[in-house]
């Protein structure tokens, strides 16, 4: 039951979070929200505030802002769709509100963040410095030095100890790696060759770091952007991961795997150490879940708001909108897709949950 509450409340909170930047924006520029809901399929309440229904649905896992005008739907009389129409606004009041679902899927992930790094002596943040240069290693023969910052490898700006981590996981495809320290406030470049490690089956740079760090005043709001910045970098390289066929189908999750194999398990395992660690815990998933899904609708693909977003700026480029009813049935095609893939990702759910 525990797990079953906070799933509710980490997704309702991210979908609450995305639905109300379309619909603040909306309201904005003037465009008439026929609906605001949260969760899908049949309602379990829906009342109506001016011309706005709101509606709470059975399932938790998703939500809408529906326009009038949006995809050929109807005024609230059920005539052609009028002033308040999503097509009658100007164009860049109508990306603006498509875009603002994203937007504020990241300033709620930037929130947490800020919420994460003052909760002082909970949260474990480490700067991208080697406490220790282990012997035999990558880091040593490569001359660095116990204390070195790590500024970047490859180009790639370290601001987390965890980048590293991430980088060597996402990004590495072996070979050298050129890296940027500093010492002593002076900046050096070197050639490191990272070694294998046959116990935890991937490659090292051959450092380790026990440093961690409580930040103060306005250095909270850099590292609270740091927190977000890492999980951002997280989702596309992990996205990059999946499509170049390097994450299996063991690793996909969809609301059931993540409410059983993610919220579930991260529960039983800090529930032993308090209720803040919970706390902290539920928050991490929360942000990363809000940077997720702000990152997925961003991509150009129909009926996300990156496939709107697509036909917009389009339109701003011909000068002219692409008909709607032809955008309708673009967006219809990969609703469709959509709903085919949520099936997919709901068995692969069962039958990863089982397989355990």
């Amino acid at each position: 039951m525990a797990t079953l509450i906070l799933f509710i409340i980490i997704f309702g909170a991210v979908v609450i979070a995305h639905e109300f930047g379309h619909f603040l924006l909306a309201k904005a520029n003037g465009i008439h929200v026929v609906e605001f809901s949260v969760g899908m399929g049949p309602n379990l309440i829906s009342v109506k505030r001016g011309d706005t229904k709101y509606s709470l649905k059975l399932l938790p896992i998703g939500g809408a802002c529906m326009f009038e005008g949006e995809d050929g739907l109807a005024s609230k009389d059920g005539e052609e769709p009028g002033e308040g129409s999503f097509l009658n606004a100007p164009v860049w009041g109508r990306i603006s509100t498509v875009a603002a679902g994203p937007i504020f899927n990241f300033i709620l992930a930037f929130l947490i963040a800020f919420v994460m790094v003052n909760m002082t002596g909970i949260i474990a943040i480490r700067d991208p410095i080697a406490t220790q240069v282990l012997q035999g290693g990558g880091a040593e023969a490569a001359g660095l030095q116990d204390g070195d910052r790590i500024i970047s490898i490859n180009g790639e700006r370290m601001r987390l100890y965890q980048e590293i981590s991430l980088y060597m996981q996402a990004s590495y495809r072996g070979g050298d790696l050129e890296i940027v320290y500093e010492r002593d406030g002076e900046r050096y470049t070197t050639v490191l060759t990272p070694q294998y490690d046959q116990e935890m089956g991937t490659y090292l740079l051959g450092v380790a770091n026990a440093d961690f760090v409580e930040p103060k005043g306005f250095k909270t709001f850099a590292y609270a952007w740091y927190e977000m910045r890492y999980s951002v970098k997280a989702t596309y390289k992990s996205l990059g991961m999946l499509f170049t066929g390097r994450v299996s189908r063991q690793d996909v999750a969809g609301p059931v795997g993540i409410a059983v194999n993610v919220v579930g398990k991260t529960y039983d395992e800090a529930k032993d150490y308090g209720w803040q660690s919970v706390l902290l815990s539920m928050l991490n998933i929360t942000l990363m879940l809000s940077v997720n899904l702000g990152i997925l609708n961003l991509l150009p693909i129909p009926a996300l708001d990156g496939g709107r977003l697509v036909f917009l700026l389009v339109e701003v480029v011909r000068g002219r909108p692409v008909p709607p009813e032809k955008e309708g049935m673009v967006h219809f095609v990969g609703l469709m897709f959509f709903m085919a893939l949520m099936v997919f990702v709901f068995f692969n759910d069962l039958v990863n949950i089982f397989q355990k």
